[in-house]
């Protein structure tokens, strides 16, 4: 898949330390390291930097399957928490279950290793 340069990154993603794992149609995988600053009050990772994560991913995946030259943009994402973070790396891999003309329906879930963090469905509109 030809990716135009930048369209894979944004300030945000980078700010938070997103890196892009995959990339194909309809799926993307993105990696989160947890660093001091996405730390909450009890030193785990934050839920929102999971949700930023999945929100990203998901994002990407939209843009993989409908065509980076159109973008996408978020309408509702749901989210379960599963089990906290403590140190470490974790790895979202988004995949789009429904690629309509006027919104994308995606899931994703967010592994550390073999152990499930996070799972989230989402629906996207196509701008």
């Amino acid at each position: 898949m030809e990716i135009p340069a930048g369209l894979t990154q944004s300030a945000f993603s980078e700010l938070i330390g997103c890196r892009l794992q995959r990339l194909e149609q309809g799926v993307a995988e993105v990696a989160l390291s947890l660093e001091p600053q996405l730390r909450n009050r009890a030193g785990k990772l934050h839920g929102g930097a999971i949700f930023s994560l999945v929100d990203i991913t998901m994002g990407l995946a939209c843009s993989s399957a409908h065509g980076f030259d159109q973008q996408s943009a978020t309408i509702e994402c749901k989210i379960n928490y599963i089990r906290a973070v403590e140190n470490g790396e974790v790895l979202c891999t988004a995949r789009v279950i429904h690629p309509g003309r006027r919104t994308l329906v995606v899931e994703a879930d967010v592994y550390q290793g073999e152990r499930l963090v996070a799972k989230a469905q989402g629906t996207f509109a196509v701008l």
